[in-house]
């Protein structure tokens, strides 16, 4: 190494990726840790002049990175980074590392509507054998057999598609790109979604947040759902359009969902706000959980090598893994 990079960790959430971080790379290097306002003494010099900024935000309130050459989210998601904002010159890269901790939260999801363990429990309790075999009124179904849709097949699909096949699921998939998977029964492109979403029992939304996404799922692709489907919602809230999805789920159309990816969140302005600008919370058929999908030990662990592997590309001059846009040579 011909010498050390200056790595500036910014704001609150790249600071859960900070701890430890100088066991995973060599030494010479210097990391920083900046607030996200940038309000400390000379913390936006220091980001302008930072070689490596890990973040997930890149607004008009920041300084231009004007010395950075890896603008690296420690996420998946890149919406609130202005890409207009980086140099020519500054590659930005994303983490993944979060599709294992996905795929069990939405099999947690589903098994919940099949084995009611927690009610079974609670009732018992009050010496009431509500699920006890042979009773009538007893029965349960069983999340085998039943086809799960998949809405995109990125790292969140490819994790889930074997995990639902071992329960005996058809899986079905909707992709911009052509899907060809042994895992997948069946694939559609996202211009063919509504005979996809025809034949499903659960929707499982997966993509990312683009102009081209946002509200994909319109109230006119809800009601193509067979009534009483469910949906789950982990790539990002406006992926499905914040007001048809209420009314289906008021209406009854859809029998459930289980929401993890929302339409507002708090911020440096506001430390708690309501989820959404709709009241889904007095909804019976919702599960609400607050963006918790992914957020595991071993997520953290994965992403903060990831960021450390590239951070070692970047030295060497190899090419960088996980890009979102490439850097223009100077």
């Amino acid at each position: 190494m011909t010498h050390g990079l200056t790595i500036a960790f910014h704001g609150q959430n790249a600071a859960n990726f900070r701890a430890g971080f100088e066991r995973l790379i060599e030494p010479g290097h210097t990391v920083l840790d900046l607030s996200d306002d940038l309000s400390g003494p000379g913390e936006r010099e220091a980001y302008a002049r930072a070689d490596v900024i890990v973040g997930i935000r890149l607004d008009d309130t920041l300084p231009a990175p004007a010395a950075a050459r890896l603008f690296h989210a420690p996420a998946a998601g890149t919406d609130a980074i202005d890409t207009r904002r980086l140099p020519a010159t500054t590659a930005l890269c994303n983490c993944h590392g979060h599709e294992q901790a996905i795929a069990e939260y939405v099999f947690a999801a589903l098994l919940q509507r099949h084995v009611p363990l927690a009610v079974a429990d609670a009732d018992l309790r009050q010496d009431r054998w509500t699920w006890w075999a042979g009773r009538p009124g007893a029965l349960r179904s069983e999340l085998g057999g039943q086809t799960l849709g998949l809405l995109g097949y990125g790292h969140i699909a490819q994790a889930l598609a074997p995990r639902a096949r071992a329960f005996g699921m058809r899986v079905h998939a909707a992709n911009r790109s052509p899907v060809r998977d042994p895992q997948v029964h069946q694939a559609w492109s996202l211009t063919e979604l509504t005979p996809f979403l025809a034949g499903l029992d659960v929707l499982v939304v997966t993509l990312p947040l683009t102009p081209q996404t946002q509200g994909l799922v319109n109230a006119d692709l809800l009601s193509a759902l067979p009534r009483g489907a469910w949906v789950i919602n982990v790539g990002r809230g406006p992926v499905i359009d914040e007001a048809a999805l209420h009314g289906a789920l008021s209406s009854g159309h859809l029998g459930g969902a289980v929401i993890d990816t929302w339409y507002q969140y708090p911020n440096a302005e506001r430390s708690t706000c309501a989820p959404s600008r709709l009241d889904f919370r007095t909804l019976p058929n919702v599960t609400m959980t607050p963006h918790m999908s992914g957020w595991t030990e071993g997520t953290v662990r994965r992403r903060q090598q990831t960021i450390a592997d590239n951070i070692a590309r970047l030295v060497r001059g190899h090419p960088l893994d996980h890009v979102v846009r490439a850097a223009t040579p100077a």
